[in-house]
């Protein structure tokens, strides 16, 4: 869940705890150009304040309208299918012609968001499966890889922190890339063996392992949504880490240092059974050349490396 729709989440908490009546819409399928994905979320009360999105802006009067006139009178989800002609497209304004799907829960429970919210701060994956014909949901433990699932008889969506990103070191940079990652709806965990930064990251929001960080990497079970970034700028430290993570389905693996830095490093890794294909995954120096020199401005260089990775778009050469 991204930040946008765990603060429609926490909205959606805070109204039914005050008494008010609530409606969530998800979107549950999108043809065309969709501008929002799907497990976007909007709630609405009764009175016809709104939080999140579903459209950015295009639908959303014609569904409080719904909601208010029909949908919250009823017992069980009801599904709201937008641009479904290209006419209706238009009229709603959805770009080249795209439709959404939505499904509508007129009586969401307070103690399952409430469970939800729960998990989705102390860190966890939950996921949450409505039962389309009564209305009602059920919580199991969740997984990373998760698909969402709707169909004629249920939805399923997975909540909490499906990205990743595990940094190798905690110093000054590794405190700008912790923020700049938390800000784009990582989760972050920061891998530190050394006795002077033990009590240097003492955050609720960021993870924090005092272990060598090849080991630690081992225990956490690296996986295609994890991004390992090493800035420990000490060999001892980032070698083993990068050896791990590039054996492993990280889809993001980085490390600080030059470019006469970065060959050395790759030579070195060479030595150990890490084959030339997984070195070449390698990404140093780390993040996009923008000219950073600070390490916020080096961090938020980082930062947009691994998210062009993440979104499958092309790194610009590194001059």
């Amino acid at each position: 869940m991204n930040s946008t729709d765990l603060s429609v989440l926490k909205a959606t908490v805070d109204w039914l705890k005050s008494g008010h009546q609530v409606a969530i819409a998800t979107v549950v399928q999108t043809w065309g150009s969709a501008p929002r994905p799907i497990g976007s979320w909007l709630a609405i009360r009764s009175d016809g304040q709104v939080t999140g999105s579903v459209s950015g802006g295009c639908v959303e009067d014609d569904l409080i309208r719904r909601v208010q006139t029909e949908i919250l009178n009823r017992e069980t989800p009801e599904t709201v299918i937008y641009g479904v002609s290209q006419q209706e497209a238009a009229r709603f304004g959805l770009p080249c012609g795209g439709t959404l799907r939505l499904l509508v829960e007129p009586k969401p429970e307070l103690a399952t968001l409430e469970a939800v919210l729960a998990s989705i701060s102390n860190h966890q994956i939950i996921s949450r499966t409505v039962n389309l014909n009564t209305g009602k949901s059920i919580l199991t433990p969740g997984i990373r890889n998760e698909t969402f699932i709707c169909d004629d008889a249920i939805m399923k969506t997975t909540y909490g922190p499906r990205w990743r990103m595990v940094i190798i070191g905690a110093g000054q940079l590794s405190l700008y890339t912790a923020d700049f990652a938390l800000a784009s709806d990582f989760e972050v965990i920061v891998i530190d063996p050394r006795e002077e930064y033990a009590e240097g990251i003492d955050r609720e929001d960021i993870q924090f392992i005092k272990g060598m960080p090849d080991d630690v990497l081992l225990e956490l079970g690296v996986d295609a949504h994890t991004a390992v970034v090493a800035l420990t700028h000490d060999p001892k430290l980032d070698d083993m880490a990068l050896m791990e993570a590039l054996k492993s389905p990280a889809f993001y693996v980085g490390a600080l240092g030059s470019r006469v830095n970065t060959q050395k490093r790759k030579s070195r890794l060479l030595e150990f059974d890490v084959t030339e294909d997984q070195v070449e995954q390698l990404h140093g120096p780390v993040g996009l050349f923008i000219g950073a020199l600070t390490p916020p401005e080096i961090a938020i260089s980082l930062l947009a490396e691994v998210i062009a990775v993440k979104y499958g778009v092309p790194i610009p050469e590194k001059t």
